[in-house]
């Protein structure tokens, strides 16, 4: 593996990385992207002349040193360019996410203050000229993609390339503006702006500072060895701090290549082509290659799902062990290197994970038997907690101490302190600067001296790695007084390939109740499979042979709480099978795709209230969004199953 030293303090934007890169490596590969079925590599000089053209050609359009610039569209080479060309000039990048709609645009756009903006494509162009007139401050729109535009004549619109062609003609009679400019960038000066999820509210506006990415990107980079030959695959929304990392921030300060996939819909594809050596992503994609891979083997002949069955016993047994460097008896390591052969090999270099030696995932909580699924396989797969408050890194795995249910020790140059209340705070070269024009908030987050509150409950084991049991606001009380970490038990039925999600609830309650959502393709699959005919998400999910398999997996979920003393009492008592999928468009999930979980509550009070009364079934009405924008509204009645609860040995029921 080949190394790297960092590079030189005085590198201390992401501009002057790229000059220093351009300098050091002119002609190793930066950037990779699938364009028309066909890879195309930009190296790192090529990189930086494409920057300094555009950097060029935004000042000539009339972007100003503090200016904010809105980013919008699927993870391209322009628009991670456009962020260094920005923040070349002085301005600063404002990135959205690309699935948002209008509306939710229109907040960002005008909170920050947007002068400009810059888009993937025509999607992009219509929802910012759909709110263009509630947001006066936009000036100036760039497209990259000219697919359905032709015919658009405004004269706030311009093409990338022409925007370009601009900036080279203005650096031959300036040949000095671009090198003067990142000359006078300063690490302490604002880097980015990064919209929250918002899950309780409005997104708010973290701003960090170069210093906070550069340097927790540095850190990252020294604490796993990672090196100029690393390939990694951006293709997380552009907006999430986690794509910034990874994708942006680590890439420039290791010098390493980052490739664009050609779609979302080709990602799993691509990854194949690609084999990455450095791999990032939350929970859900895990969960969700986990469900594609269990459909597969359910589709396969008798011999090969008992094969894979008693190979994954045999991983299941040793596999986190061997990949480990523990010790591991000699019969269980020869099955284990069959199985190597036989199926691990196979499936790993199916999913393009087979060249990963360091894979991470946060976000949120991921599952234990998800997480240890991967790890059997031999695939590194570790977890760490962060923020956008923290540019990411808080805690991380070290090697040789993985644990499915912590998130590891803090990072280099991370100080962590638990609170009376049991709420993690931090303090590290990440903590972020402020939010934009919230300084309330921001002293309600971050104390005087740095430490912020993250809102997460949790505490240090043992060994000293940090244990998060769920949202500190969100962990409540049973009224007999256990313990009710809803997310814990969340994610236990989303292990199963046909949960898609779940929202558990039981604070100030007698029992825990819970609202199930199937997954369409590993459902669907079953139901082919089994000649169920169904012609919705809603008439598959009413299934009483689908809710019946639901029931078996939350029976299986009970028995698991039930040999835990601390969680025994959140076994779940009685449940439904919700009539739609939960949608960031009807506000019930954020763009990240976590529940809004206060949302969720109000919206389906009456489901809520119909489980804890004892009724067997309730009348829901639903307003929901579609994908062209109209509204409808979907009605059902909606079966509600009780579910055996197991009983709780004395010895338990004590401890507890």
């Amino acid at each position: 593996m080949s190394t790297i030293e960092l590079p030189p303090a005085a590198c201390d934007t992401f501009p002057k990385l790229l000059e220093h890169h351009r300098k050091l490596r002119p002609n190793r590969p930066a950037m990779r992207e699938k364009d028309f079925g066909i890879w195309q590599t930009h190296t790192w000089a090529q990189v930086a002349e494409e920057v300094r053209a555009l950097a060029a050609g935004l000042f000539n359009l009339g972007v100003q040193r503090g200016d904010k610039v809105a980013i919008v569209g699927d993870n391209r080479p322009r628009l991670y360019w456009t962020m260094t060309a920005v923040q070349a000039i002085g301005a600063v990048p404002v990135p959205l996410y690309q699935d948002s709609v209008a509306e939710e645009m229109a907040f960002v756009l005008e909170h920050a203050e947007a002068r400009f903006a810059v888009v993937e494509d025509q999607e992009q162009v219509d929802k910012l000229l759909e709110v263009k007139q509630r947001c006066p401050i936009l000036e100036q729109i760039v497209y990259d993609e000219s697919r359905g535009l032709r015919h658009y004549t405004q004269p706030f619109l311009h093409h990338f390339d022409a925007v370009q062609a601009e900036g080279r003609d203005y650096n031959k009679v300036h040949p000095d503006f671009y090198d003067n400019f990142i000359a006078q960038g300063k690490g302490d000066d604002a880097a980015v702006i990064l919209y929250t999820s918002g899950t309780t509210g409005k997104p708010k506006g973290v701003i960090l500072s170069f210093d906070n990415v550069v340097k927790t990107a540095a850190n990252g980079v020294k604490l796993e060895s990672l090196s100029d030959r690393e390939e990694s695959v951006a293709y997380l929304p552009m907006a999430w701090v986690g794509d910034h990392i990874f994708s942006y921030g680590q890439s420039y300060v290791a010098g390493f290549c980052v490739a664009c996939p050609e779609s979302s819909a080709t990602v799993m594809q691509d990854l194949r082509e690609l084999g990455p050596t450095y791999f990032f992503a939350p929970p859900r994609i895990f969960e969700n290659i986990l469900t594609t891979v269990m459909i597969r083997m359910e589709d396969a002949g008798w011999l090969k799902r008992h094969m894979f069955r008693f190979f994954m016993d045999v991983a299941r047994r040793c596999g986190t062990r061997i990949l480990d460097g523990k010790s591991v008896a000699f019969g269980d390591r020869l099955l284990y290197a069959l199985g190597r052969l036989l199926v691990y090999g196979p499936l790993i270099n199916t999913l393009g994970f087979t060249r990963i030696r360091l894979a991470y995932t946060a976000g949120e909580a991921i599952g234990p038997d998800i997480f240890d699924f991967y790890r059997s396989l031999g695939v590194n797969l570790k977890q760490l907690y962060g923020s956008t408050e923290a540019s990411v890194f808080i805690t991380i795995q070290p090697d040789g101490e993985i644990a499915a249910d912590t998130v590891g020790k803090p990072a280099i140059d991370v100080e962590i302190k638990i609170a009376d209340s049991g709420e993690v705070l931090f303090r590290s070269p990440g903590v972020f600067v402020e939010y934009f024009k919230n300084p309330q908030a921001t002293a309600e987050t971050k104390t005087p001296d740095g430490w912020v509150h993250t809102g997460d409950a949790g505490f240090f084991d043992e060994n000293g790695h940090l244990k998060i049991i769920d949202r500190a606001k969100d962990v409540g009380r049973f009224n007999n007084g256990g313990l009710f970490p809803p997310k814990y038990v969340e994610n236990k039925l989303k292990f199963f390939p046909d949960i898609k999600e779940a929202v558990a609830f039981g604070h100030e309650r007698d029992f825990c109740a819970a609202f199930v959502n199937i997954d369409l393709a590993a459902a669907g699959s079953w139901a082919e499979r089994n000649n169920v005919a169904y012609g919705s998400y809603q008439e598959l999910a009413s299934n009483p042979r689908v809710i019946e398999i639901i029931k078996g997996h939350i029976d299986k979920v009970n028995r698991d709480l039930a040999a835990d003393p601390q969680l025994a009492s959140c076994q779940i008592r009685r449940f439904l099978v919700l009539h739609k999928e939960l949608d960031a468009d009807d506000g019930e999930l954020t763009r990240t795709r976590k529940v809004r979980r206060g949302f969720v509550a109000e919206r389906y009070q009456t489901l809520i209230d119909a489980l804890y009364s004892g009724a067997a079934s309730a009348h829901i009405e639903t307003e929901v969004t579609f994908e062209d924008g109209r509204k409808g509204v979907i009605k059902a009645d909606i079966d509600i199953i009780d579910v055996k609860v197991e009983p709780v040995e004395p010895a338990l029921r004590k401890a507890s």
